[in-house]
């Protein structure tokens, strides 16, 4: 099987030879500064140029072992589709929102319309289309901003929060309109060629918002969202959330995308317990990759794979000064099992 055969059959629950590794995108970046300066390409200019972007994701591919390629490197697309100001950051920081586009949760006009195949978004697509052409055996992921981290990079997240408890129609207001520009940047990159999606959505974590208001504003969302996606296009959908997941309960049970990827703390045994008959996706620690050893980093991942994961990756977005050796370290632990 190559790469994209088996990351693919296994989001379709069929049998594989080995479970793949990958570092999706988006929050969970597999772009690091040795591989910047390997390949002579930068942030923060690879951010706003599709060949750049094209030519990071698939050296991280080809040098640390990573098997898939994934676009963009950052969650803040979406909200700068929508008029929240964005700082493209550095060569170690990624970009980050510095002025929300709504100063209260009443001013929904103030949104621009989102035109996925404006700016950045669309930069995101033409660099897509470069990946289809120069590695077709490697699957393509289109990352997206949940929901709940869209809306709180819209408007102070206090004011969003704070809505969740005081004004619930105020936050479904905003929670679906975000929803509607996930859909549509979301379409664009599966037509320029995305293979699958991933939805990762660190704000909406049980522990921040609580398990009611996760199941009222926060599941709804993210499976019209999965569904959406897997019934116009058929494209499978990986659904990230952060956080001790164990305070969700059955409701990560109830997630409809093909699989649930988690961070470092908990365990995939748990995971598998909480959402059965979904594939588990993780769950190696990013502080563990930026500042181990390779053989403390082949020793987290031969854990996971004995827990039975499905899909072996970083718990969470990686530190830009992750070694190559260490990322390589995992990726070879699972072609070790062969």
């Amino acid at each position: 099987m190559n790469q994209k055969e088996r990351l693919l059959a296994v989001l379709g629950g069929k049998a594989v030879d080995r479970p793949p590794f990958i570092c999706p995108g988006g929050m969970m970046t597999m772009v690091v500064t040795e591989v910047m300066e390997q390949v002579k390409c930068f942030w923060p200019q690879a951010h706003s140029d599709a060949a750049q972007m094209a030519r990071l994701t698939l050296a991280a591919s080809e040098l640390a072992g990573i098997e898939n390629v994934g676009v963009p490197f950052c969650m803040t697309i979406e909200a700068e589709g929508l008029g929240s100001e964005v700082e493209l950051g550095s060569l170690e920081s990624e970009p980050r929102v510095t002025r929300y586009a709504m100063e209260s949760m009443t001013q929904l006009d103030r949104l621009t319309p989102f035109d996925p195949g404006a700016g950045r978004a669309g930069v995101c697509a033409e660099a897509i289309r470069i990946l289809k052409l120069e590695a077709p055996q490697l699957p393509v992921i289109a990352n997206l901003s949940g929901p709940i981290s869209l809306a709180t990079s819209l408007v102070d997240p206090l004011l969003y929060y704070r809505a969740l408890r005081l004004n619930g129609e105020a936050a479904h207001l905003l929670t679906r309109h975000c929803t509607e520009a996930i859909k549509a940047f979301g379409a664009a990159l599966i037509e320029a060629g995305a293979d699958l999606v991933c939805i990762a959505d660190p704000s909406a974590t049980g522990e921040i918002i609580g398990r009611q208001a996760f199941a009222e504003f926060a599941l709804p969302y993210l499976n019209e969202l999965s569904d959406h996606f897997q019934a116009r296009y058929s494209v499978p959908t990986i659904a990230h959330i952060c956080g001790n997941v164990k305070s969700l309960k059955q409701l990560l049970a109830a997630v409809s995308a093909a699989a649930v990827s988690i961070d470092s703390l908990v365990g995939i045994d748990t995971l598998k317990e909480l959402a059965p008959g979904k594939m588990t996706m993780g769950n190696v620690s990013t502080f563990m990759l930026e500042k181990g050893e390779p053989q403390q980093l082949a020793r987290a991942a031969r854990r996971c794979l004995s827990e039975g994961v499905d899909i072996l990756a970083p718990a969470c977005g990686i530190g830009p000064r992750t070694p190559i050796a260490n990322i390589r370290a995992v990726a070879d632990s699972v072609r070790d099992i062969t």
